[in-house]
């Protein structure tokens, strides 16, 4: 946005106004002006000793006037960085004084005029824009493992050794008188012992089996269409 360049007049009823840098600080206020050889204003001095700063010249194209006060189109640290005011300018700026200033600005001051010119477009000029293809990726459920376990019943087989106890007739001759020994009936029990297999069975573990996932990386050729504009002028019309 372009603003008409205040005058001496509004510049002298504005006298004391802060000044606004274009980054919003407040960088001082409006205090002398000084007048050009075509008698229109061209810089102001900024007052800035409450601020405990050296006084600084802005110049005034490129500034005007808001309610909170004067603003101009440079920052606060290009203002610092310019020429410093000492007490001899306060009366007269001599030609040497003031070729600093204005190389100082006119670096600025080009800098506006090109990004003025990049974003500013005429009724003569277009837009072209093109499409960009962006590939991207997301993860999809690409199947599943079961790791399952059932069971199953098969006959086995073991030998076992058994032990039985038999009974078998052993006869020894003697020859002598038997002590009290009487003629008669007599019965001998003899008990028969014998081991039997007896099955029982535990459970041990064998195998330890679990699924681990491994990753794979392949490539994939993705193909779309991306449009273009193009431009051509008719210079018959």
């Amino acid at each position: 946005m372009s603003y008409n360049a205040p005058t001496l007049e509004e510049l002298k009823e504005g006298r004391t106004a802060p000044i606004i840098a274009s980054d919003g600080e407040q960088i001082g206020h409006v205090g002398e002006i000084w007048v050009g050889d075509d008698g229109n204003p061209e810089y102001l001095k900024v007052g800035r000793g409450f601020l405990g700063l050296s006084d600084r010249l802005v110049p005034v194209r490129g500034g005007h006037f808001e309610d909170d006060g004067f603003h101009v189109p440079y920052t606060k640290d290009q203002l610092d960085e310019g020429p410093e005011l000492d007490d001899d300018d306060v009366m007269e700026l001599d030609e040497d004084r003031v070729t600093s200033y204005r190389s100082h600005y006119d670096r600025y001051d080009r800098d506006v005029d090109v990004e003025r010119d990049r974003t500013d477009e005429g009724d003569g000029a277009v837009t072209r824009s093109e499409e960009e293809l962006q590939v991207g990726k997301r993860e999809v459920e690409a199947g599943s493992a079961r790791l399952r376990k059932w069971v199953e019943t098969e006959p086995v087989q073991a030998d076992v050794e058994l032990k039985r106890e038999t009974v078998h007739v052993d006869r020894q001759p003697i020859d002598e008188v038997v002590s009290g020994g009487q003629i008669g009936e007599e019965e001998i029990d003899v008990s028969l012992k014998r081991e039997e297999a007896v099955v029982e069975k535990q459970v041990v573990g064998k195998e330890r089996i679990s699924l681990d996932k491994d990753v794979e990386t392949t490539t994939e050729t993705v193909s779309d269409e991306v449009r273009k504009e193009r431009v051509e002028v008719d210079e018959d019309r």
